[in-house]
């Protein structure tokens, strides 16, 4: 009997979903919790998925994110230009099953370097209607749309790498909004 370990399951899809749960895990517990039992699984296979995204991001002989992140989730869907201000990135998306309204985009800039990687709207799949701070529900929209519905609002530096914040205002006050990996968690004021 050997004593080596056997090979390493891959890591694809259904493993990326875990990680983006496991940090929305912080705020929304008992939405991943539904989400675990949708995709069949635990807390432990969600924790390993992180060990591994984590051990991949500090490996010695870690590739970078854009190629990181072909090799975990396969092919873009799609490719295409983002303009921000003067600068163009690459835009690569691909599908979440878990939200089928939602892509998991990755920004690069020229030379490859990322510079987003977050939840959007799905083209054609529509969001929420925003109106008021009341509509925001855990995991009903993005950071981008809840900009456009309470525009002017302020981006703000978040808790956590995957973690985003928007300060706007409506009728009833002042509002911060925070997202993680781009899809709304809370207000947390």
């Amino acid at each position: 009997m050997s004593d080596a370990p056997g090979p390493v399951p891959a890591f694809g899809p259904p493993e990326f979903q875990l990680v983006l749960l496991r940090r929305m895990a912080d705020h929304q517990p008992g939405l991943v919790e539904d989400a675990l039992r949708e995709l069949g699984t635990d807390r432990s296979a969600l924790r390993e998925a992180n060990r591994r995204w984590q051990a991949m991001l500090r490996s010695p002989r870690r590739r970078g994110a854009g190629a990181r992140y072909r090799s975990v989730l396969g092919p873009p869907e799609t490719v295409g230009e983002r303009r921000v201000g003067d600068l163009i990135f690459e835009a690569l998306t691909w599908p979440v099953p878990l939200w089928p309204d939602l892509r998991f985009e990755v920004l690069s800039a020229p030379g490859g370097a990322v510079w987003n990687e977050w939840l959007i709207r799905a083209p054609g799949a529509s969001g929420p209607p925003l109106r008021t701070a009341r509509d925001l529900l855990p995991w009903s929209c993005t950071v981008d749309e809840v900009a456009r519905a309470f525009a002017p609002a302020r981006p703000m530096e978040g808790t956590a790498p995957t973690r985003w914040q928007l300060a706007f205002s409506t009728e009833d006050g002042d509002h911060v909004a925070e997202f993680t990996w781009g899809l709304f968690q809370r207000l947390i004021r």
